[in-house]
C-alpha cells in the first residue's frame, strides 16, 4: 500500500502529472493576463477559450520540429540534463503536504531547495554549455550573474518564514509543519514586518527566476538572440520550456504554502481547502505577472542592483530581524 502510494504521488498526484498539467496551465495564464494587459487576446483557439495552447505548443516541438544541430552539438547530453532537472522538480513535491505520500522531516526545507533551485538550474546551464555558440555562452554568464543574488535572496524569503512558524515545535524547520502556522506570523505585530519583508524578497526573486521583466536579460533576444536558448529547438527547446514552466509553478506552489498558509483556515483535504489553495495560488501568480508586464528590461548592471535593492536586503532584513527578535 505504502508503494503504491508513492508511485501515485510521483506519476499522478501532485508528481509528474498533475505538475505538468499545472506549469500549461501556469504559462496559459501568463500568457493570457499578459495579453490582456497589452490589450491583446492571447492564446484563444486551441481548446477552450485556448486552455490547450501551451499542450499543442509543446507538442509541436517534441514531435513535429526537428533539432538544429551543428559540429560540437551534444544533443542527448542536453535532452538527458534538461529531462534530470525536471525530474528533481517532480520528485521534490512528495516533500509538500499536498502530496498522499508526504515525506517531512528536520530542515527538509534545505532538500526542497536543493531539488528545486540548485539542480534545475545546474542542469539547464549544462544543457545551454551541450550546444556551444558566443550568444549561448554570454546568456549563460549573465543568468549566473543574475542568480548569484536572487537565488540566495529566494532562499532567505523561504527559510525565515519556515523557522519563525515551526520554532519549538517538531519536526522543525519542515514545510509539512509551517503552514499550519505561518497565519499566525501575519497576526502577530512582532513578525508583520518580517512576512512583509520576506513577500517582497520572494516576490522579486521569483521574478528573476522566471526571467519575467525586467529581469530577462538572460534571454535577451534585441542583444543575444535568445541567450542560453540560442542553439534550443526542437524537443530540446519543448523540454527546456518545460523545466522553466515548472520551475516557476513549484515556487509559486512553495510560496502558498511557506508565506500565505496553504488552506488556511479550512483543512487542507478538503473542497474549502482546495478552493482556498486556488485562490491563493492564483494571487502569487497575479502578482507575478503584474510586474512582469508594468516594467520594462534592465540593463545587466541595472538589473542586479534593484535584485540587490528590493531582493537581497528585504530578505537579509527579514533574517536580521527574526534573530534579533527571537535570541
Amino acid at each position: 500500500m505504502e508503494i503504491s502510494t508513492l508511485i501515485f504521488s510521483i506519476t499522478i498526484f501532485p508528481g509528474l502529472l498533475f505538475m505538468v498539467s499545472l506549469a500549461f496551465l501556469t504559462q496559459y495564464l501568463v500568457r493570457k493576463l499578459s495579453a490582456r494587459y497589452q490589450r491583446r487576446m492571447g492564446p484563444s483557439y486551441v481548446g477552450p477559450f485556448g486552455l490547450l495552447q501551451p499542450l499543442f505548443d509543446f507538442l509541436k516541438l517534441l514531435r513535429v520540429k526537428e533539432i538544429v544541430k551543428t559540429k560540437y552539438s551534444m544533443i542527448r547530453a542536453a535532452e538527458f540534463s534538461l529531462i534530470l532537472g525536471i525530474a528533481f522538480i517532480i520528485s521534490s513535491t512528495i516533500l509538500l503536504p499536498l502530496s498522499p505520500y508526504n515525506v517531512a522531516g528536520e530542515f527538509d526545507i534545505l532538500v526542497f531547495f536543493y531539488m528545486t533551485s540548485i539542480m534545475p538550474i545546474f542542469m539547464l546551464i549544462i544543457a545551454a554549455l551541450t550546444t556551444p555558440n558566443p550568444y549561448t555562452n554570454i546568456g549563460v554568464s549573465r543568468l549566473l550573474s543574475v542568480l548569484t543574488i536572487a537565488e540566495p535572496a529566494y532562499f532567505a524569503s523561504l527559510v525565515v518564514p519556515v523557522y519563525l512558524a515551526t520554532r519549538g515545535k517538531t519536526p522543525f524547520m519542515s514545510i509539512s509543519n509551517t503552514y499550519i502556522y505561518v497565519p499566525n506570523l501575519w497576526l502577530q505585530a512582532s513578525t508583520l514586518v518580517i512576512m512583509l519583508l520576506s513577500t517582497l524578497a520572494y516576490i522579486i526573486s521569483v521574478q528573476v527566476k522566471a526571467m519575467f521583466p525586467p529581469f530577462n536579460i538572460p534571454e535577451a533576444e534585441q542583444e543575444i538572440i535568445a541567450g542560453f536558448e540560442t542553439e534550443f529547438s526542437g524537443p530540446i527547446l519543448a523540454l527546456a520550456r518545460l523545466l522553466h514552466d515548472l520551475d516557476l509553478t513549484i515556487a509559486l506552489i512553495v510560496g502558498v504554502y511557506v508565506l500565505l498558509g496553504g488552506p488556511a483556515p479550512f483543512r487542507h483535504f478538503s473542497v474549502n481547502g482546495a478552493i482556498v489553495l486556488i485562490i491563493k495560488y492564483t494571487i502569487l501568480l497575479l502578482a507575478v505577472v503584474t510586474v512582469k508586464n508594468i516594467m520594462g528590461r534592465y540593463r545587466i548592471e541595472q538589473a542586479l542592483t534593484q535584485i540587490f535593492k528590493y531582493g537581497l536586503i528585504p530578505a537579509l532584513l527579514s533574517s536580521i530581524f527574526a534573530l534579533v527578535i527571537y535570541h
